[in-house]
This record gives C-alpha cells, structure tokens and sequence, in this order.
C-alpha cells in the first residue's frame, strides 16, 4: 500500500546530466536548491546527488557513469519537473539573474496558480508555480 504524504516524498525526480557539476550549480544557484549529497566516481563525475527544495528532492547524475539507470536512460530526456515556490516572482527573478533561459514569464493560469517556465542548460525544463496538488493524507 502507498503511503501518505507524512513524512518524507515518495518520488524523487531523476534526471543525467552530460555536465551534473553545472547542474547542481545552476540548480542551487539559480533555483534554490540545497545540496544535500553528492558522490563522485575517481574520474571526477557525479555517480550520484541529492538536492532538496522544501520537503521535496531531485537525484541526479553524470551521463555515461555505467550501470542499469544510466544505460536505461541513454538517449532519453529532455525532462520537466514541477517544483512549488512561495514567490514565482521573486524566484523568476533569482533565475533570470543567473542567465537561466525563460520558456514563460510568470503567468497567471486559469486554474488559480502562477507560474513560469525555464529551461537548464542541458534542455530540460523547468516548472516553478504556486499550485500545490493534493496528494494524500
């Protein structure tokens, strides 16, 4: 059985990166997001991080690290992931700053959230709004 939303997430976004070190820059720098772990193999890429935002988290690593995860996604992505903020404009402007690319300024939707759209520096993109859905509990 699926738990509820107490305690910590259930779903970690996973994403490979060709350059993983500038991704966690870009991610904490621009972004906001707290490294929480990184793990290096002896050729210097990430075989492995951990970066929070709130009480949710991405993983991500280097391309071409080896194993079943890597050879699994080869060839796939871009991805998109959905992070909740307090202030999409105050968090627009930290990202815009930082030089990130803007997909969609902050706009408000329909169906009560704002929100906008950027894209890192490896194509993926980006989702940063006020909609939180109800999951749970």
């Amino acid at each position: 059985m699926a738990r509820t939303n107490d305690g910590p997430p259930t779903v970690y976004p996973s994403l490979l990166y060709a350059d993983a070190h500038a991704a966690i820059k870009l991610l904490t720098e621009a972004f906001g997001f707290t490294v929480v772990s990184v793990f290096e193999g002896e050729d210097g890429r990430v075989l492995h991080a951990e970066l929070s935002y709130g009480n949710g988290a991405v993983m991500l690593g280097s391309v071409g690290r080896g194993g079943p995860f890597d050879q699994a996604l080869s060839g796939a992505g871009p991805w998109g992931t959905y992070v909740v903020v307090d202030d999409v404009d105050a968090h627009h402007r930290r990202a815009v700053e930082h030089g990130v690319q803007i997909v969609l300024p902050p706009t408000d939707q329909d169906y009560g959230s704002r929100d906008y759209l950027a894209r890192d520096h490896e194509g993926n993109v980006w989702s940063f709004g006020t909609y939180a859905p109800s999951i749970g509990g």
